[in-house]
């Protein structure tokens, strides 16, 4: 059912989707989005050119909320999802990242295992988020008649390598975000396997501890900042406590400006 957003009081919840490069992520983040940003989908002229994400994604989808959670006052859940670059020289951009997701989604290349930076996502899962789901994706590549073993192997692979950390007791879901390596899902390649089970997994997850703080000072974590002709400077970021409204005048201190 296809759901409005038009009207709607929406709770939003920050995932970031991280891991080694070339693993899906922005596949990922494609298949399971029906919004997109304009810093979606490595639209960046750089990205397209060198065919990998060089900085932070933004597309979103809509649920239903949650049985837990109906005593709050919202009519639907927004999970917005912010895709990572891989590629170890962004490390700083995933950093960036990091400071405003709500939970963790590490993605991972099933025929390669955990990679360099997939090790380094998990320290940062460890440093700056309490929740973490593992994907293992590109389930597609594997022989059919192979690939139940194979992935279950890989399952305890990584279970074996994770439980030294404290997300020891980490789901783990198998999907393949982009079959075939089509971008096309709706008309040309085969649909997305698995995404059901994640966004079921990811709903399940969202707390009320996750609720924005609508009191306090005015804290905005910023992670795009562009001219506009005619307008002058736009911030984009994340609220991560008290309100704003048009009309405000906010202060940067970290410039000293008004």
């Amino acid at each position: 059912m296809k759901m409005d957003s038009g009207s709607s009081r929406i709770l939003n919840v920050n995932v970031g989707i991280l891991g080694h490069i070339d693993s899906g992520k922005t596949s990922l983040a494609r298949a399971l989005s029906t919004h997109f940003s304009t810093a979606s989908l490595d639209k960046h002229p750089q990205s397209t050119e060198r065919g990998i994400t060089l900085d932070l994604g933004f597309s979103s989808f809509l649920v239903r909320v949650p049985d837990s959670l109906l005593h709050l006052p919202y009519d639907q859940l927004q999970f917005t999802l912010v895709d990572c670059p891989g590629h170890a020289s962004l490390i700083k951009t995933v950093l960036g990242a990091a400071q405003i997701i709500d939970m963790m989604l590490l993605v991972i290349d099933v025929n390669k295992g955990i990679q360099t930076q997939t090790a380094e996502c998990l320290v940062i899962g460890e440093i700056t988020s309490n929740d973490l789901l593992v994907v293992l994706n590109k389930t597609d590549m594997i022989p059919e008649s192979t690939r139940a073993e194979k992935v279950d192997r890989m399952r305890q692979r990584i279970l074996s390598t994770i439980k030294t950390t404290k997300f020891k007791d980490v789901q783990i879901i198998s999907i393949a975000a982009r079959p075939g390596g089509s971008d096309d899902v709706s008309s040309c390649g085969p649909p997305p396997v698995g995404m059901s089970a994640v966004m079921s997994s990811l709903t399940s997850r969202v707390t009320e501890g996750m609720l924005r703080k609508k009191g306090g000072n005015f804290l905005f974590a910023v992670d795009h900042c562009f001219p506009i002709k005619g307008q002058g400077t736009v911030l984009t970021g994340t609220v991560l406590s008290g309100e704003c409204s048009i009309g405000d005048v906010v202060e940067l201190p970290a410039l000293a400006m008004w």
